[in-house]
């Protein structure tokens, strides 16, 4: 085997060891993220398909960018395209549009960030960093850590008699007992006078 030839297996097996460290730390940081925090919060398994497959196809994409002139702008631009996706089948709610924009994140992350005049190691331990922060960061304001966690929930009420400015206490009493939930407040949606029924958002704190 000629020099050229040696130079250039070592190359493609050094670029090899770099593609399968950086995939290694994108779908374990993925996997903490979809597993450990989506999860926790809204038990839902039925997009964790489309988190990894997101994920792996923006890391491959960007990773194969990467090795050729102007990466960085088209790696950009492509990530910018695919997080204004919205699925035309299925409606996506905000927040999974927000975990959908990280895991594009954490990919485009773990593909092309470079720290010039260093090891492979420190760019390891960066990269890691980096992901460390968006999961703490996506963690504590899931959690109720910072500030009182707030839901919303749409309800049909019957008794249109308490759908009055001066019945609010009441109304929000009388919901209180009905639910269960801890409503702090309410915001009267519609109202039906024909069947005597409204639709009343109602807002509520996780239980402590």
């Amino acid at each position: 085997m000629d020099s050229t030839a040696l130079q250039s297996t070592e190359e493609l097996i050094k670029m090899l060891q770099k593609f399968g460290a950086r995939f290694l730390i994108d779908i374990f940081f993925m996997f903490i993220l979809i597993r450990f925090v989506y999860y926790r919060y809204y038990k839902r398994s039925d997009l964790f398909f489309t988190f990894f497959i997101f994920n792996i196809v923006i890391f491959l994409i960007s990773f194969l960018l990467n090795k050729v002139e102007l990466s960085m702008g088209a790696a950009f631009g492509l990530f910018a395209v695919f997080s204004m996706l919205r699925y035309r089948t299925e409606d996506i709610s905000i927040k999974d549009m927000s975990y959908l924009f990280l895991v594009i994140a954490i990919g485009l992350v773990a593909a092309v960030t470079k720290i010039k005049d260093t090891s492979d190691v420190y760019e390891y331990l960066f990269l890691g960093l980096i992901n460390t922060i968006i999961i703490l960061s996506a963690y504590l304001f899931e959690s109720s850590l910072l500030f009182k966690k707030e839901n919303v929930q749409l309800i049909i009420y019957e008794k249109i008699e308490l759908i009055k400015a001066n019945a609010t206490s009441e109304l929000i009493l009388d919901l209180k007992e009905r639910t269960g939930l801890n409503i702090h407040r309410i915001s009267i949606s519609k109202i039906d006078f024909l069947k005597d029924s409204a639709q009343i958002k109602v807002y509520y704190y996780d239980a402590d």
